[in-house]
């Protein structure tokens, strides 16, 4: 991997490893697309209240999704929304990549911790957990290396402040 991020390969591998876009572009249908894996593996599981893509969620809590239990009181009780939040970034990153971290918000819900049974849940809905999520940390290790690349060039093509004066 190292040689490929030298080389400069790594956006080129990472697309022709996973070439497929997902087709979740709002918040709605990333309710349902989370829903509907919930469905599948965790049925016991408590009801989601919200899921939505966070704009905000990468910069403030340095994290790539999350999960919340809100609780509110309603009449005498309390009344518990769980909410999923995955970062922004998803919306445009190869649907593997989407599946695992929902996978993860979802593993949270009955696991807390980062242990064994967690990541087993995670593998039980998602076989190739390991290594989508070796592959989403190369992704995002791309996106890092293009948007600093980037910020190079802008900032190269901004006249300086002391050619500026003259």
């Amino acid at each position: 991997m190292r040689a490929l991020i030298a080389q400069d390969r790594l956006g080129a591998w990472l697309a022709s490893k996973y070439p497929e876009a997902h087709a979740v572009r709002n918040d709605g249908q990333l309710y349902a697309y989370v829903q509907a894996l919930k469905e599948r593996h965790m049925r016991k599981a408590p009801p989601l209240g919200k899921v939505l893509f966070d704009g905000r969620l990468q910069v403030v809590k340095h994290a790539l999704g999350t999960h919340t239990t809100v609780s509110r009181v309603q009449g005498g009780r309390l009344k518990a929304s769980r909410e999923i939040r995955i970062a922004s970034l998803f919306r445009d990153a190869p649907a593997p990549f989407l599946r695992m971290i929902a996978v993860h918000e979802l593993a949270h819900m009955k696991e807390a911790e980062h242990d064994k049974a967690f990541y087993q849940l995670c593998t039980h809905m998602e076989p190739d957990y390991h290594q989508l999520e070796f592959d989403t940390r190369l992704y995002l290790t791309q996106l890092d290396a293009t948007q600093r690349a980037c910020s190079r060039r802008a900032d190269a093509l901004q006249p300086s402040a002391r050619d500026t004066m003259q």
